[in-house]
């Protein structure tokens, strides 16, 4: 497969605003955000983690958010989808030893 030297237009960088996307609310935000919670939960499903949930995905990503406060939403989109079952498992371990998992 061969690489494209095109490069896509990047609005930021030549310092044009693009108002005509729409925002979205923060209800959407949060379904978007839940959406791939569920996904990351599937995926984990399909590798024999049956018991995962997206809330149980939103915890592990959202623990270090207490710290530091809510990244922007790209980070939090990446966060989500580049979430390996390894450091789930360590996140879940820990929270047992400090008596934090919810049942």
């Amino acid at each position: 497969m061969e690489e494209s030297n095109e490069e896509l237009p990047n609005h930021e960088l030549e310092g044009e605003s693009n108002e005509s996307e729409p925002k979205l609310n923060e209800i959407e935000i949060n379904e978007t955000i839940e959406m791939l919670c569920l996904s990351k939960a599937e995926e984990f499903h399909l590798i024999g983690y049956d018991h995962v949930s997206g809330a149980d995905v939103w915890e592990c990503v959202s623990d270090k958010y207490h710290k530091k406060g809510t990244p922007p939403l790209y980070e939090i989109v990446n966060d989500i989808l580049s979430l390996k079952v390894t450091q789930f498992m360590n996140f879940i371990t820990l929270s047992m030893y400090r008596g934090e998992i919810r049942k």
